[in-house]
C-alpha cells in the first residue's frame, strides 16, 4: 500500500509536555480512517500536527512521499490537506455563503464549488445569506465541512464532527460521506462514537495517552480488543 499521508515517529509538545509519542501512521489514497480514544488520548494533537498547527519534525511527516512536518499550515493546505475543526470555528460576522468561499482561497482546482456543496448539503444554498452561526448546530457542522470541501483537497482530515449533535443529524453528515469519497477523497476521522468510526471506516487507529495502543482493519477488530486498547485495561 502507498501512503497518501504517513507519520514515522511523529512526536507532538505543548511547551514542555509531550502530547504524542512515536506515532506511526498512514493511510491510503480513497481510504477512509478512523481515530478513536478517550479525552485526552492526543487525537485532535495529532490532527493538528499533521494539519502545521503545531511543530513537527520535517521528516516525521510526508504527504504523496514528501515530508511536510513542520510546513506552515498555507502551505500544507496548497499541497491539499485540509482540516475540518473542532468546534467548527465558523466566521461569526460572514454568511454561510461567504464561510464557504473562505475555503477556496487556495485557489486548488477540482470538482468541489458553491454548486457542489450545495448540492451536498442543500439547506445551505437556503441558509446561504444567513450568518453562519445562526444556523443549528448539525447545519454549521455541514459549512465546516463545506469549507474544507471547497479547498479541493486530497485528504480531508475531519475532528469530532459529531460532538454535541443529534443522532439524526450525525446520521445526516455521515451519509453524505460516501458522495464525498466519490471521486478519491481520502478522509481521517475522529470519532467518539467507537460504533459510528466502526462503521464508516476502512481501518482504524486507537490512542491512549498519546500512544497508539491498537490499529487493523474496522471491522476484523473486536469489541474487547478495541476496549483494552481505550481502557488499558
Amino acid at each position: 500500500m502507498t501512503a497518501l499521508l504517513a507519520t514515522r515517529n511523529l512526536e507532538s509538545f505543548y511547551g514542555d509536555f509531550q502530547a504524542l509519542f512515536g506515532i506511526d501512521f498512514e493511510i491510503a489514497q480513497g481510504e477512509i480512517v478512523a481515530i478513536i480514544g478517550a479525552n485526552g488520548a492526543g487525537k485532535s494533537t495529532f490532527l493538528k500536527t499533521v494539519a502545521g498547527l503545531l511543530k513537527a519534525k520535517r521528516d516525521a511527516v510526508t504527504f504523496e512521499g514528501e515530508p511536510i512536518g513542520g510546513m506552515p499550515t498555507g502551505k500544507i493546505v496548497q499541497r491539499g490537506v485540509a482540516l475540518v475543526p473542532e468546534g467548527r470555528r465558523l466566521f461569526p460576522s460572514l454568511s454561510v455563503e461567504e464561510n464557504l468561499l473562505m475555503g477556496a482561497y487556495a485557489k486548488r482546482p477540482g470538482p468541489w464549488n458553491l454548486d457542489a456543496v450545495y448540492g451536498l448539503f442543500p439547506i445551505l444554498a437556503e441558509k446561504r445569506r444567513n450568518p453562519g452561526t445562526a444556523l443549528s448546530g448539525g447545519q454549521q457542522q455541514m459549512v465546516a465541512i463545506g469549507r474544507a470541501l471547497m479547498s479541493n483537497p486530497k485528504l480531508l482530515i475531519c475532528d469530532e464532527i459529531s460532538l454535541g449533535l443529534a443522532p439524526i443529524v450525525v446520521k445526516e453528515i455521515y451519509d453524505a460521506l460516501p458522495s464525498v469519497c466519490a471521486g478519491g477523497l481520502t478522509v481521517i476521522i475522529v470519532e467518539q462514537d467507537v460504533s459510528v468510526a466502526q462503521r464508516v471506516s476502512n481501518r482504524l487507529y486507537c490512542l491512549q495517552e498519546g500512544r497508539v495502543t491498537l490499529s487493523g482493519a474496522s471491522q476484523a477488530l473486536s469489541r474487547e480488543q478495541i476496549s483494552q486498547a481505550y481502557f488499558g485495561v
